[in-house]
């Protein structure tokens, strides 16, 4: 048996390609604000970030979701993403893959 292909997706923090299972999907919705959205099905325009909780902190110091989506950010979407990847990232090293 062949196989499956695992989609990858690249980091707008990093520029690195990860599985698109070990990432967090944020959209873009009409009104132009921007949601977490982790079944990943959402329609809008959407970007990957791994689980990477320093570089979240590091992207709202250089407001890289600001010119990725062309909108101003507020500084508390940048603090419920990071909570929302720093808990991901301790639910993925606490119960594996399946989390």
């Amino acid at each position: 048996m062949k196989p499956r292909k695992i989609p990858m997706r690249k980091d707008l923090l990093s520029g690195e390609m990860f599985p698109k299972k070990e990432m967090v999907r944020i959209v873009k919705l009409k009104d132009d604000t921007l949601e977490i959205d982790p079944s990943g099905k959402k329609s809008g325009r959407g970007a990957y970030v791994a689980l990477q909780p320093d570089l979240v902190k590091e992207a709202a110091k250089k407001h890289v979701l600001e010119s990725a989506f062309s909108i101003k950010v507020d500084e508390s979407f940048y603090n419920e993403l990071f909570a929302y990847v720093d808990h991901q990232k301790a639910r993925r090293e606490l119960f594996g893959d399946k989390a």
